[in-house]
């Protein structure tokens, strides 16, 4: 979102930072020439939409693929679906990926092998693991190698020409790209003690799809036993970005996004039945609803930051923990996110580093400590950073989740 307001406030198309592409930012920068400082709602509001449009591809590609109520079922998963519905309200990738994965394979199935190509690009430009809809595109046109090369030049103009500085930068920009692939695979904070990726993924499925996942399972069986056009599509996909998954050891939800319009699609392909799936979406949509009412409370970082706001000089040096509001008026060091495998912590997580650089006040939040102590053997550095913490300084202000929403905070003086 910085990078996107930045753009259009004297820094130009260039983002110098590829851990993503930057066909998003260029679709949230327009938007932001209004505003001041970064408007994160009006950021939100433009990946609503987008989220909107998935809704509305999934429903194409359903129909395209086998008849009106695959769409219909199609459209009502991508719509209720749990995850989906939650990062609907974030400016992130991940929404405007899956519209671009249900688009794609919709001109796909529809036989518009170079216009299926084409979004593709799109979809790589919004997020890299766009790219495993070549294994689709294959599918689609092997019998047909003209237009399937054609297809192919496509994507990568698509590509080229939304995310051109990749293009520009590309050692920098595949090594940035590369890092990020590289720690999901790692793992991340948090999922220390998961299953295996597999039955990890398979579960957060479960949690944002509830029963209607196993109809969605029924049909990718289904759909290798009949091998349509239109089944080989859809499953190719399916199989391709799930077996790419179980190599990752970072196990977010929102990485299954990308999954729900072909899903969707091949529920849908069991029309008879359809009534029981669509009476089963009721599941997820009451999960959604119900993660959506903690929205109407306030944020336990908000809070903190107010208290902070009101209680600390203003100009103080705060050590800050990831996961945080922005403090405005204050000088902020901020700490490191510990992640598995780290070579070197971060050298500012040792409560005399930070009285070296004049550092009083720390301020962390079980977002972070929760995870670290959960998993004390994989971040001893980290553990005795939050034990000396406890033990050596003052705590000044503590808010848990009682009334509210979001992690624990607490403000130490040191």
């Amino acid at each position: 979102m910085p990078r996107a307001w930045h753009m259009v406030h004297g820094g130009g198309l260039d983002p110098h930072w590829f851990d993503y592409p930057t066909l998003l930012m260029y679709l949230l920068a327009p938007f932001q020439a209004w505003h001041g400082a970064p408007s994160y709602l009006t950021a939100r509001a433009v990946v609503l939409v987008l989220a909107l449009g998935a809704i509305a591809a999934a429903w194409w590609l359903g129909s395209r693929a086998y008849d009106q109520v695959a769409g219909a079922v199609a459209a009502a998963l991508v719509a209720v679906e749990t995850t989906e519905v939650a990062y609907s309200r974030m400016a992130v990738t991940d929404v405007p990926l899956t519209l671009g994965i249900g688009a794609s394979l919709a001109f796909l199935v529809g036989g518009q092998l170079e216009l299926g190509g084409l979004v593709a690009g799109l979809a790589t430009s919004i997020k890299y693991p766009g790219v495993f809809l070549v294994v689709p595109i294959a599918v689609a046109g092997y019998r047909e190698p003209r237009r399937l090369v054609v297809a192919f030049v496509l994507a990568a103009v698509a590509f080229c020409a939304t995310s051109p500085f990749f293009v520009a930068h590309l050692g920098s920009a595949v090594s940035d790209a590369w890092r990020v692939q590289r720690l999901a695979h790692h793992g991340w904070l948090g999922f220390e003690h998961d299953h295996a990726a597999p039955i990890a993924f398979v579960v957060r499925l479960w949690h944002g799809l509830g029963p209607v996942l196993i109809v969605c399972i029924a049909g990718v069986v289904v759909a290798l036993a009949r091998r349509t056009r239109a089944d080989l599509i859809l499953a190719s996909f399916v199989l391709v970005y799930f077996l790419d998954l179980c190599t990752i050891g970072a196990h977010f939800d929102r990485y299954l996004l990308p999954l729900l319009p072909p899903l969707g699609a091949l529920a849908g392909r069991l029309r008879a039945l359809a009534p029981v799936t669509l009476l089963l979406l009721v599941v997820p949509l009451a999960w959604a609803v119900r993660d959506a009412d903690k929205l109407t409370k306030t944020d336990t970082r908000v809070v903190a930051n107010r208290w902070v706001e009101h209680h600390l000089p203003r100009g103080a040096r705060l050590a800050v923990d990831p996961s945080l509001t922005p403090f405005a008026g204050f000088r902020v060091l901020q700490l490191r996110l510990p992640l598995p495998d780290e070579a070197r912590p971060d050298p500012n997580r040792y409560v005399r580093v930070l009285l070296d650089k004049k550092v009083r006040y720390v301020i962390v939040t079980g977002a972070i400590e929760d995870r670290v102590l959960a998993a004390a053997d994989r971040y001893p550095a980290e553990t005795d950073f939050f034990n000396d913490l406890d033990s050596r300084a003052k705590r000044l202000f503590y808010v848990k989740e009682d009334g509210l929403n979001g992690p624990w905070v607490a403000v130490y003086r040191i």
